[in-house]
């Protein structure tokens, strides 16, 4: 049997704008001892300096920048609100404990349970999803997952319909739960 090597695939040169756009790049940053930027073939003209043109109108409505329409994100809990929590100074509003649901269950509890949390002006509540039970693994049991809601809490937590709810999560500390628990930060509702 022949073996045959596989060549390497060949490295294309870059471009004078590459290499321009490269050099622009590797001034803004801090070079290390002896390194040095590379050099174009042919100089690059120096730009002509723009004609002053009468400044801009202020912006309107119509010509702001829009922001995506898509979801508000979601941020992590602030270093300060984490050591609170361990510290048991601050407190948590409500607890959802979704131990023995299952998937569809559970997923109709938290958005239900967040809803209501967040119009009664709750701002942090910890949902317990646990730690999934260590079944045997025996051959009729191996094709059940252990800690499933411990997974799929974390996804459903960032869907977009539910962003307008939550502001962030985090795992909770060991005093509320630890890897079983989650911290769920709520966003204000709106007035209207």
């Amino acid at each position: 049997m022949k073996e045959t090597a596989e060549r390497p695939a060949r490295l294309r040169r870059l471009s004078e704008e590459e290499i321009a756009l490269w050099i622009e790049v590797a001034k803004s940053v801090a070079r290390r001892r002896g390194a040095t930027l590379p050099t174009l073939a042919s100089p690059r003209p120096a730009a002509a300096p723009a004609p002053a043109a009468e400044a801009p109108p202020p912006p309107t409505a119509s010509t702001r920048p829009h922001r995506p329409a898509g979801p508000p994100p979601l941020a992590p809990l602030e270093r300060r609100l984490k050591r609170d929590l361990a510290r048991g100074r601050a407190i948590v509003d409500s607890v959802l404990d979704l131990h023995g649901m299952s998937q569809a269950e559970a997923h109709h509890a938290l958005r239900g349970f967040l809803v209501q949390a967040q119009m009664q002006g709750f701002r942090l509540v910890i949902v317990i999803t646990g730690k999934g039970a260590r079944a045997a693994r025996d051959d009729e049991d191996w094709f059940h997952e252990t800690g499933v809601l411990r997974r799929l809490v974390p996804h459903w937590l960032r869907e977009p319909d539910l962003r307008s709810t939550v502001l962030g999560f985090e795992e909770a500390g060991p005093g509320h739960g630890g890897a079983g628990a989650l911290y769920v930060r709520l966003r204000r509702r709106d007035r209207r």
